[in-house]
């Protein structure tokens, strides 16, 4: 087991996961205006799509994928529209509470989101960011090399997979708590704004890197 290149990923991917991103403003959005259930369920989702980056760049998929430009171009135009559609409704949502709070606040009590819900919500959000792929494949790549064990590239699976579950469960739990999410209750328009704003401008940078490379 080679402990050195473990600790370097976990450092790395650490770093990557405190960064502002699509994966840390829907859990704020979730556990701010939703359940913690569906908060957690969210962080589960991103988790689980983390492990499947990780599995696909350690078996050569994701290279395979990135090497194909139509295979690599569908995965953007997909990634892109999930994340727009995603970031427009959360643009809408804000806009709707500024228009109408209390039709909004009717309408979000009779729907709240589900555990099930939450978690594809999260899933989707980074199996489908073709920013993920590439920087898993860059991650590993660049330290994984051919004569890593295969105990050592399953343990950096699970490890990746563990501290992504427990960073974005941390976030949704602390901020799912009643106190919080009332206190944050007022500010749900602006975050609302601000995740709907990252998703977008995600959805335009990765659509602006298609039409450069063809």
């Amino acid at each position: 087991m080679e402990y050195q290149l473990l600790l370097s990923l976990s450092i790395i991917h650490l770093l990557a996961l405190a960064s502002p991103g699509p994966d840390f403003a829907l859990v704020v959005r979730l556990a701010t205006q939703e359940s913690r259930t569906a908060a957690v369920a969210s962080a589960l989702g991103i988790a689980v799509a983390i492990l499947g980056h990780t599995l696909l760049s350690l078996t050569g998929v994701s290279i395979i994928i990135q090497s194909s430009n139509l295979l690599f171009t569908l995965v953007q135009l997909a990634g892109a529209s999930y994340l727009a559609w995603m970031g427009i409704g959360a643009i809408k949502a804000a806009w709707l509470h500024w228009r109408d709070p209390v039709a909004l606040e009717k309408a979000s009590n009779s729907t709240g989101l589900t555990g099930f819900r939450g978690f594809l919500q999260g899933l989707y959000t980074n199996l489908l960011n073709p920013k993920a792929l590439v920087f898993f494949i860059t991650l590993f790549s660049t330290l994984i090399t051919p004569t890593v064990s295969l105990s050592t590239k399953s343990m950096a699976a699970l490890l990746l997979f563990l501290l992504s579950f427990i960073w974005f469960s941390f976030i949704a739990v602390v901020l799912s708590k009643p106190r919080v999410q009332l206190k944050m209750k007022k500010a749900s328009p602006f975050i609302n704004l601000v995740t709907g704003t990252i998703f977008v401008g995600v959805a335009l940078t990765i659509l602006s890197g298609v039409v450069v490379s063809h």
